[in-house]
């Protein structure tokens, strides 16, 4: 089983640029997502320099306790599946979803797991989301002080919601209380 670990931040400043390797335009779809966690994506990364890359991802929550109750500080441990497809066949099936997002993804060189932040654009930028993929539960973290929030715990700031809810139709009062 292929476990994907990881904790969400929200981001504060620019301080974070420096560390970046690289970075990836990305255009998603939600094919179908439901209550119990899963969701399955199609996703186009647009590297700089390079052919579109198609994915096919599926998400379901892990064996265990219900991520739910997920107490600050845990990270969120979910059974993910992704698959490389046809670039054609990525673009008709993102064609077919309702729900999408766009963002750049950026790669860091930051230790202590699996460093990226995501910038979202179109309907929900300003958004600027750090994400650590670790290899434990367990692992200690060091947080980069640009890190201004944790935000592993927020369901509605997964992808999938914001593809569902983008920020641009939330009220003014929540996003002056979710952005920093």
């Amino acid at each position: 089983m292929a476990l994907e670990i990881e904790r969400r931040f929200l981001v504060g400043g620019d301080q974070w640029r420096r560390l970046v390797l690289r970075q990836t335009a990305i255009r998603q779809g939600y094919l179908a997502t439901g209550e119990a966690g899963l969701t399955l994506r199609v996703r186009l990364a647009l590297p700089p320099a390079g052919a579109t890359v198609a994915f096919l991802t599926l998400k379901l929550p892990a064996p265990g306790p219900a991520a739910a109750a997920l107490p600050a500080g845990q990270p969120l441990t979910r059974q993910e599946y992704e698959y490389v497809i046809p670039a054609a066949d990525g673009e008709a099936l993102l064609a077919q979803c309702e729900h999408r997002l766009s963002k750049t993804r950026f790669v860091l060189d930051l230790p202590g797991g699996d460093w990226v932040v995501d910038v979202f654009a179109e309907a929900n930028a300003p958004l600027v989301v750090a994400e650590v993929e670790l290899e434990r539960a367990d692992q200690v973290l060091a947080i980069p002080a640009w890190c201004s929030r944790e935000i592993t715990d927020r369901r509605d700031l997964s992808n999938a919601a914001m593809a569902h809810r983008p920020l641009e139709v939330w009220t003014a009062a929540e996003r002056e209380a979710l952005l920093p």
